[in-house]
């Protein structure tokens, strides 16, 4: 039987920004909390933390070596969301392609359905 897909998937170049992060943070049992709350200038925010809790409503996933969470209550919003990581001339950041939006603020961190 094939395995379902993760809810939220993370690119390679995410993934590896993550571990950095977690390295820094000092801690292998950190996980990537991906959630949506109310807010922003489209609507709904994400959010992003490192826990070391996972909630029994959390549906979590391991990619590339990090584990994901996304709360039941926030899937809805980011099913089917792809996270990159991006370097430009202006900074660096964790990006969202949310094919759930539909629209997003300019630098976008929020977003409406």
């Amino acid at each position: 039987m094939a395995e379902a897909p993760p809810p939220v998937k993370l690119t390679e170049k995410a993934a590896n920004r993550l571990k950095n992060l977690i390295a820094a943070e000092g801690g292998d049992d950190l996980a990537f909390r991906v959630s949506v709350s109310g807010g922003g200038c489209s609507g709904f925010s994400y959010k992003f933390d490192l826990s070391r809790e996972e909630e029994p409503s959390d549906i979590a996933s391991n990619q590339h070596g990090v584990k994901v969470l996304v709360d039941d209550m926030s899937l809805l919003y980011v099913l089917g969301s792809e996270i990159d990581y991006v370097e430009d001339l202006i900074g660096a950041s964790f990006q969202v392609k949310n094919p759930n939006a539909q629209s997003s603020c300019g630098c976008g961190s929020s977003f409406s359905v």
